[in-house]
């Protein structure tokens, strides 16, 4: 039934959705997706690091289900509800103390365009400095604020004015060592605030507190230190976009905890509600104050159910340890992908923080080379049982996006799939 039901349906589907696998999945639970052919599958993906705490966590069904009952939609320009109001007694118990003020949306990309429009009316300027290799949305101006791959903004243009690109701490790509890396490039960003734009005309700086779709890159501390200095002399609002990074995916609640920065505002989506159509802007309320009534919203922004969710979500994290397990299943995970490169070269770099790996293949400078590796190596995986996602401008990494309750066994199961993947593959 259901294979007769793809084949008359899947072709109507559009096909500006990329497809990487083609199983129909039947059901989800934890880590593992059940297709409709009876195969179990090692979701290492988590619907790029959406699924958190696990497909199908029971407090968060639960959750769902209890206010489906109660209240579906409750418009936030007419309805107050308690789960909205929850939410946010649950956000400002792990957000930086100075963050205060909670705006809600559907999608990442529509967080980081609310973001920089409050930072625009906030600070009266226009224009925005983003980093090479960022992801941050689709939507127009989201895709004007992407650099990690031309396919998302190329024959789109004009694209959004006021969008100046810096160099992002690559280390491994600039072959410098960290602290040289951090140097340059906040050498770059004063460059391009003496040269392209002045700091009297630019309201944000926006970045990933971990790159994500650009490759898995964790920054040096002494960079992001070094961004909320030069906002700071300049008056520029720093915008932390965590739509990836957020929610655990490092072992903190957000990754920006890492390097003791706090920003003045936070983008937050994906892991805040456990697959529902959720996601944040988080600032103080000074700076939301400056943004006039009516001019940020949306139909579904803060939906009761998704709300719901989220606080299921926060309070399974806490209540189950799922950051500490992120940071110790981290060191499992990473330990175990370093003894694989050394026996296999062809993994140049394993990086990352907590639940959060990039693994980057190299073949001496040979990108169609190293793109078909990490593509063999991921369907090789996918029929062994495990599902894999590229990322970079190359696509030549692979992500490592567990759920945060995979359990050490799992963690061995993965690892055990992806060597016999590289042997298939790696000649």
């Amino acid at each position: 039934m259901i294979n007769q039901l793809y084949q008359d349906n899947f072709p109507h589907v559009t096909p500006a959705w990329s497809r990487i696998f083609n199983f129909v999945a039947e059901r989800a639970e934890g880590s593992y997706i059940y297709t409709d052919d009876g195969r179990k599958l090692l979701d290492f993906t988590c619907g790029i690091g959406v699924a958190n705490t696990g497909h199908c966590h029971p407090k968060v069904v639960e959750a769902i289900q209890a206010q489906a009952a109660n209240f579906i939609h409750a418009q936030a320009n007419i309805v107050v509800h308690k789960p909205m109001l929850q939410l946010v007694e649950e956000l400002r118990k792990i957000s930086p103390p100075s963050i205060d003020s909670f705006f809600f949306a559907n999608s990442g990309a529509e967080a980081v365009e609310n973001a920089v429009k409050i930072a625009k009316a906030a600070t009266g300027r226009q224009n925005v400095i983003v980093f090479n290799g960022s992801f941050h949305g689709r939507t127009h101006a989201a895709m004007a604020l992407t650099t990690s791959k031309t396919i998302y903004r190329a024959g789109f243009a004009p694209l959004m004015a006021g969008v100046y690109v810096a160099p992002f701490p690559y280390a491994y790509a600039l072959g410098m060592t960290e602290e040289q890396t951090s140097q340059y490039c906040l050498e770059q960003l004063e460059y391009l605030l003496a040269s392209q734009t002045a700091p009297k005309e630019t309201a944000a700086i926006l970045i990933e507190s971990v790159l994500g779709e650009g490759g898995y890159v964790v920054p040096p501390t002494s960079f992001m230190k070094g961004l909320r200095d030069v906002c700071d002399k300049h008056g520029i609002l720093l915008i932390f976009d965590e739509v990836q990074s957020g929610f655990g995916r490092t072992g903190k609640w957000f990754a920006l905890e890492h390097f003791n920065v706090v920003p003045d505002i936070i983008t937050a989506a994906k892991g805040i509600a456990s697959g529902m159509p959720l996601s944040g802007v988080f600032t103080r309320t000074d700076i939301m104050k400056k943004v006039d009534v009516g001019s940020i919203g949306g139909t579904y922004g803060g939906n009761a159910i998704a709300c719901a969710a989220g606080v299921a979500t926060i309070r399974a994290m806490r209540d189950e340890n799922m950051l500490e397990n992120a940071t110790e299943k981290g060191i499992q995970l990473m330990t175990g992908l370093r003894k694989l490169q050394e026996e296999y070269p062809q993994i140049g770099d394993v990086r990352g923080k907590g639940l959060m790996i990039g693994t980057e293949f190299t073949a001496n400078g040979n990108r169609a080379k190293e793109k078909q590796m990490v593509k063999d190596v991921i369907h090789s995986a996918e029929e062994k049982g495990m599902l894999l996602l590229s990322c970079g401008t190359y696509d030549n990494t692979l992500r490592w996006i567990p759920p945060l309750n995979v359990t050490s066994e799992q963690v061995n199961d993965g690892l055990k799939i992806f060597g016999e993947a590289l042997k298939e593959t790696i000649k």
